[in-house]
C-alpha cells in the first residue's frame, strides 16, 4: 500500500503524512499516473510532513527540480504537468481538522521532554486517531479542489560550480558574492563559516 511506503520514508505515522498521502493520491488520480521523470510538478506552500508523501507517491523531488517550496505556512498544494497551464490546486479545509487544545498541550510537553509515559501514550493515541480521521474523511470534507491556470516555471538551469576563494568549497556560480575582491560563497561572505 502506498501509505505504508510514505510512512516508511517519513519515519512515523502522523496527521501530516496522512494529509500528504491524500493530496498525493488526488494528484495521482487527476494526472492518471506518476508522470515521466520531471514532468509532474508540485508546488507546496508549507514545510510539513506532507511533503514526504508527495515525494514518494508522485515522484516530485527537490533534486529533480519538480518539487517547489513556497514558505507560506498553508496546507496548499498545486500540481501541473510541464508545458500545461492548467493546474490542480488542493487546499486543506481548516475546519476539517479542528485544533484540539489537549492534543496540542501534550505535543508541547513531548517536544519539551517533560511528558510522562502516560502522556506520551495518550499523545500517540490522539495523534493516530487524528491521522485515521484524515485517511477516512471524504475528499470534499477535507479539501477544496480548484482548477487554475498557472505560468509553469521553466526547468531548473544547471550552473557551473566554482570554488570559494575563502573556504575552498564548491558553490553554484550565480550564488557567489564578492568579498575583498575575491569570489566567495554566501556563508563566507556573511561570516557564517
Amino acid at each position: 500500500m502506498d501509505f505504508n511506503k510514505a510512512v516508511e520514508f517519513h519515519g512515523h505515522v502522523c496527521p501530516g503524512i496522512a494529509i500528504g498521502y491524500r493530496v498525493a493520491k488526488l494528484a495521482e488520480a487527476r494526472f492518471q499516473e506518476r508522470a515521466e521523470d520531471e514532468e509532474l510538478v508540485a508546488i507546496i506552500e508549507n514545510k510539513s510532513c506532507s511533503a514526504d508523501a508527495i515525494q514518494v507517491i508522485n515522484g516530485c523531488t527537490f533534486g529533480k527540480g519538480n518539487l517547489i517550496f513556497k514558505n507560506y505556512g498553508k496546507h496548499v498544494y498545486t500540481f501541473f504537468k510541464r508545458g500545461d497551464k492548467k493546474a490542480l490546486r488542493i487546499a486543506l479545509i481548516p475546519e476539517a481538522l479542528p485544533t484540539d487544545s489537549y492534543h496540542s498541550a501534550l505535543f508541547a510537553k513531548l517536544r519539551a521532554g517533560t511528558a510522562n509515559s502516560e502522556e506520551v501514550k495518550e499523545f500517540r493515541r490522539l495523534h493516530e486517531e487524528k491521522c485515521q480521521k484524515v485517511l477516512e474523511l471524504p475528499e470534499e470534507k477535507l479539501f477544496q479542489l480548484k482548477e487554475i491556470e498557472i505560468e509553469p516555471p521553466k526547468k531548473a538551469k544547471i550552473y557551473p560550480t566554482l570554488p570559494c576563494s575563502e573556504c575552498g568549497e564548491g558553490f553554484m556560480e550565480p550564488l557567489g558574492r564578492v568579498k575583498a575582491g575575491q569570489f566567495v560563497c554566501n556563508p563566507c561572505f556573511e561570516g557564517k563559516k
